[in-house]
């Protein structure tokens, strides 16, 4: 990080060019931005469709994958479609959104889910089909019922699985909104980005960039790697 910094001190110092702004420059701009503009606004809407777009992908992919894996005649059915989705361009679903369902927040959040239900799909299906069938013999033995047999056996299995799902769906998510927003919401950083693209307003491009990547930096070490730690726990301990 600090050789970034240095090389990028270094570049706009010798370019002397209104199109490459220095470190400080931009730096300025996201306090002046921070305490003055709209840029903790722009940032956390752009959070809010970040977060509502993952849990409803979590939870509907998770669901959908949990029964691929363990039903057969379910996953023939959809193996297809799940191709389909895993192969389709994000720009397109996106486009599609806004031609069918319009130029709202319901349509904007609901393209990136969908870009992002197929990954978490295929991670938890695998890991439904690595389902230990001696535990559940157990359990079932044991008598357990159906939530108690998920919480305390199936749950814990899975739990790798989901970690991994929620880490690449996160980074995926990320880039995806921004997309979205770029093309048809009012507000966030994706119409912050275009709107100063608009005005070669290349201190605001960076500013707005490096306020982005400053909280997605502060997620994955607050809660993305302690989930993984967490999730690493659960895989070496008896069921």
């Amino acid at each position: 990080m600090v050789i970034f910094v240095l090389v990028w001190f270094l570049a706009a110092h010798f370019a002397q060019s209104r199109l490459l702004p220095g470190p400080v420059e931009v730096v300025d701009y996201v306090i002046e931005e921070s305490l003055h503009g709209n840029l903790i606004f722009q940032l956390g809407i752009t959070l809010w469709r970040v977060t509502a777009a993952f849990f409803v992908a979590m939870v509907i992919g998770s669901v959908i994958g949990l029964l691929m894996g363990q039903l057969p005649a379910v996953n023939r059915v959809l193996d297809p479609w799940l191709i389909v989705l895993l192969n389709l361009p994000a720009l397109v679903i996106i486009i599609l959104a806004y031609v069918w369902f319009g130029l709202n927040e319901a349509a904007a959040i609901g393209a990136v889910a969908l870009n992002k239900i197929p990954n978490v799909i295929v991670t938890v299906r695998e890991g439904a089909r690595a389902l230990d069938p001696g535990l559940d013999e157990m359990a079932r033995a044991y008598r357990l019922s159906p939530w108690s047999r998920f919480r305390n056996v199936t749950l814990p299995q899975l739990q790798p699985y989901f970690a991994t799902a929620s880490r690449t769906g996160l980074s995926l998510i990320w880039k995806i909104v921004l997309v979205v927003e770029l093309l048809g919401r009012p507000n966030g950083v994706g119409f912050e980005l275009h709107l100063n693209f608009q005005l070669f307003n290349v201190t605001a491009i960076l500013g707005y960039t490096l306020a982005f990547v400053a909280v997605m930096l502060a997620i994955e070490y607050l809660l993305v790697q302690p989930l993984e730690r967490y999730s690493t726990r659960w895989r070496n301990k008896p069921v």
